[in-house]
This record gives C-alpha cells, sequence and structure tokens, in this order.
C-alpha cells in the first residue's frame, strides 16, 4: 500500500513538474509573440482583405536579401509575418544572378509573382513585356517612404513597374592577411585600382563575379569606358581583359563568396558593399576587428538599385502588390536593412536607424565615391548579344594559348555579326514578299 502511495505520489510531482515546464514554455512563447506583436503596420490598410481567397504567394529573390529568424534577439522572419498578418502563404525562392532570373522566366520554366531585379535588367524586361504595370492604390507606402530621388528612375523612367527595394554600391573585399602592407594603406585611402585584380601575385586567390554585367563592368573601368558601351571594339577589348585575367582566377562567385571569403580561401573578391558588411560583421572577433576589409577603387564603380517587380502574367497580382506593400512597412524595411546590410530606399525606415550604422562609410558611401559611380543602363540588343557571346567564349576557354585568346573573341564577334545580318535580309526578303 505504502509502495502505490509513494508511486503516486511520484506520478503527481512528474505531472506537475511537466505542466510548469509547459505552462513556462507557453508563456515563453506569448512573451516572444507579445515582443513581435509590438511592430505596428498601417492600420488604414486592408491586410485581411485576401484572408479568405486561400492564395500561395511566389516570391523569387535574391539569396541572403530578407530577414529571416536566424535564432538571434530581435529576430524577424518578413514571410512569416506576413502570412501571419494577411492569410496569405509565401513560397519563397532564390536566385543568384540576374542572368539567372531573365533566363527562367523568359523560358518559361516557373511562374512567380513577385520578382526582385537589378536596375538594368528591369529596363531591359520592361522593354521585352516581361513585367505587368503595378496598381499603386495598393501600394501606397511606396508614395509615403521611398526616397524621392529613387522615385522615376532611368530604368523605370515612368515609374510604372518597380518599386526600389535595396541600393547600393560595387567595391572590393580583401583579406587582411592574405595581401600585402602596401595594398592595405592604398585600400584605406581608397586609391587602390581594379587592376590589382590582374596582379599575378594574387594568382589563384582571386575571385570574380560569375555572371557577365558585372564582370565586363570592371573590366571597362580598367580600361576607362563607359559600362554602359555599347562599341564592338570596346566590349572586345574588355573580353580580352578577362580572358587574360581568368588564369589567375581561383573561382567565379555569386552566394558561395560568404564561404570561400568567410573562411579565409582568397584574398580579394570584387562584390557587393551590403553583403561586405555581412562577410565584415560574421568575421569580427571580441573586439570587433575582422580580418576583412572593404574599398572602392579609385577608377569608379557601379551604383545599383534592386526593385520589386511583379512577371507579366502573375496569378495573384494584387496579393503580390500587398506584399510589396508590407515589404516598404517602415518597421519592415528596418529589420529588412539591418539583417542584409544594404542602404534602404525608405525613408521611414532610415529615420530608424541607429547613427553607428549611418555613419558607417560602407553604408552611407560618401559624395565623393558617389560622384564616380556609374549606374547601369539597358544595353540594345546587339551590344547584349555580343556581350553574352563574349562571356560565353569566356567562360568555356581553358587552358588556350595566349595567342589564340583573340582569335576566339573575333570569331565570337563574326557569329554575331552573322546572325545579325541574316536577320535583317530575312525580314527584308519578307518585307519584299509582302509587297
Amino acid at each position: 500500500m505504502r509502495d502505490i502511495f509513494r508511486k503516486l505520489l511520484c506520478l503527481m510531482f512528474v505531472i506537475l513538474t511537466l505542466s510548469t515546464i509547459l505552462a513556462s514554455c507557453g508563456s515563453a512563447e506569448e512573451e516572444e509573440d507579445s515582443e513581435k506583436e509590438k511592430i505596428e503596420y498601417s492600420s488604414d490598410y486592408d491586410w485581411k482583405r485576401l484572408a479568405d481567397k486561400n492564395i500561395t504567394l511566389y516570391v523569387y529573390n535574391w539569396g541572403e536579401y530578407i530577414s529571416v529568424d536566424d535564432g538571434e534577439e530581435g529576430a524577424y522572419d518578413v514571410n512569416r509575418e506576413f502570412e501571419k498578418l494577411t492569410g496569405i502563404k509565401v513560397e519563397y525562392q532564390t536566385f543568384a544572378s540576374n542572368e539567372t532570373l531573365y533566363a527562367k522566366l523568359k523560358n518559361g520554366g516557373a511562374s512567380y509573382d513577385v520578382i526582385v531585379p537589378s536596375d538594368y535588367m528591369i529596363s531591359r524586361m520592361i522593354n521585352e513585356g516581361m513585367l505587368e504595370k503595378i496598381d499603386f492604390s495598393n501600394v501606397p507606402n511606396h508614395e509615403k517612404y521611398t526616397k524621392n530621388d529613387l522615385k522615376n528612375p532611368g530604368y523605370d523612367p515612368e515609374n510604372e513597374y518597380s518599386v526600389p527595394y535595396f541600393w547600393g554600391i560595387v567595391g572590393l573585399i580583401y583579406n587582411k592577411n592574405l595581401v600585402d602592407e602596401e595594398f592595405i594603406e592604398q585600400a584605406e585611402n581608397n586609391d587602390v585600382s581594379w587592376s590589382v585584380l590582374w596582379d599575378k601575385k594574387y594568382a589563384k586567390s582571386i575571385l570574380m563575379f560569375a555572371n557577365s554585367r558585372d564582370a565586363f563592368m570592371i573590366a571597362e573601368f580598367k580600361k576607362g569606358f563607359s559600362v554602359n558601351t555599347t562599341d564592338p571594339e570596346q566590349l572586345e577589348e574588355a573580353a580580352l581583359q578577362l580572358t587574360t585575367q581568368k588564369k589567375l582566377v581561383q573561382a567565379y562567385v555569386m552566394d558561395e563568396i560568404f564561404d570561400k571569403m568567410g573562411g579565409g580561401e582568397a584574398a580579394l573578391a570584387p562584390y557587393y558593399a551590403g553583403d561586405a558588411i555581412t562577410m565584415i560583421a560574421d568575421t569580427s572577433d571580441e573586439d570587433g576587428e575582422s580580418f576583412l576589409g572593404f574599398t572602392v577603387p579609385k577608377e569608379g564603380t557601379n551604383r545599383f538599385a534592386d526593385a520589386m517587380c511583379i512577371p507579366k502574367g502573375a496569378a495573384n497580382k494584387e496579393a503580390a502588390e500587398m506584399y510589396i506593400n508590407f515589404l516598404c512597412e517602415p518597421a519592415v524595411a528596418l529589420k529588412n536593412t539591418e539583417y542584409v546590410g544594404y542602404i534602404t530606399p525608405n525613408t521611414g525606415a532610415y529615420e530608424l536607424l541607429d547613427d553607428e550604422t549611418k555613419e558607417d562609410p560602407i553604408y552611407s558611401p560618401s559624395e565623393e565615391i558617389l560622384a564616380k559611380t556609374e549606374i547601369y543602363k539597358a544595353l540594345p540588343a546587339d551590344a547584349n548579344a555580343q556581350m553574352d557571346g563574349l562571356w560565353t567564349t569566356i567562360m568555356s576557354t581553358t587552358g588556350t594559348s595566349p595567342w589564340m585568346t583573340p582569335v576566339l573573341l573575333v570569331a565570337a564577334g563574326a557569329v554575331i555579326v552573322f546572325v545579325n545580318v541574316s536577320r535583317h535580309l530575312r525580314k527584308k526578303r519578307q518585307k519584299e514578299n509582302n509587297k
């Protein structure tokens, strides 16, 4: 009898303990939810109007380009919070380059509701009829909070197809342990040249962009050309520079740069300033010191903007506009810029930023640096075709003798000219036949 009584007491103790633990977990969850509920969204916007439509929104964005719950204090998961607020489910996928995004949509390989291309690609997609015009009555936060100088941009001059997401510049990330003292001194004074990416002493310790437009940009700045050149000879000269460089390159990368530079595998890599902030923060010691640094080459660089767009024929256009409006909420834009590191175009979010971030020269480039930046413009079809053909030749060239490089590039150019001439003659014959 006493054994039974003791067992009952033990059982009651276990039940009581478990209840206490579960209760404390519940209260912790409630406390966490309570913390997140402190973020207030626009009260005059009907966030629930599509809640009963059973909508799944398909979003295609760059990797590492949105705030997620990573377990850190104050973590905020943008997509999860949007789902809770609106009742709309989000399926989120990522891409590594504008060219990957373009090819996937052009080939009809996937259907998305929201995409985030860069400036020059937006212009190209507008010209090719690949984007929907946005109903800005569903995106009132754009008018309220987007910086005026980012409205009606060159890539979308009538402000019909896009809403700015982030902007920034391209620079050079370097490993302080793998470059020499002279380089570090020059880097600190923004006196480094893009030509360092052709320096043989850093052979096989150089990373390079894996997309054609950014790679050509570097070669064009090195040669003193415009990043928007359409001159066939200048494009061929830039391609020759990139082919010459190839034997020094360890790898052509996009998102892979995080592991390679963070792991100390390379000395130099051109990349976007926002990601440089993330990499430097991730490699900082207890004193806030990182073995990585960032500098903007003295010849100048690209200033870019990425914007939210809706692909032509999107199944959930109104829900897409609601999602874009949500990302333009100051509190959401703040969480995004704090997590991602890129410069927010949202005036409400910028006002909420801490002074340290606002004063960070990587986050807020000086007027002197911005004065030497150039924004990409959409290239005409023949220049795009030439650049794509030259880039394909560069990427497929392995172990080729130096004297063969110009031959291959000229051959690639000749093929492009032949195709364009053939198209012109075919159209001319069709017109004559129709008369």
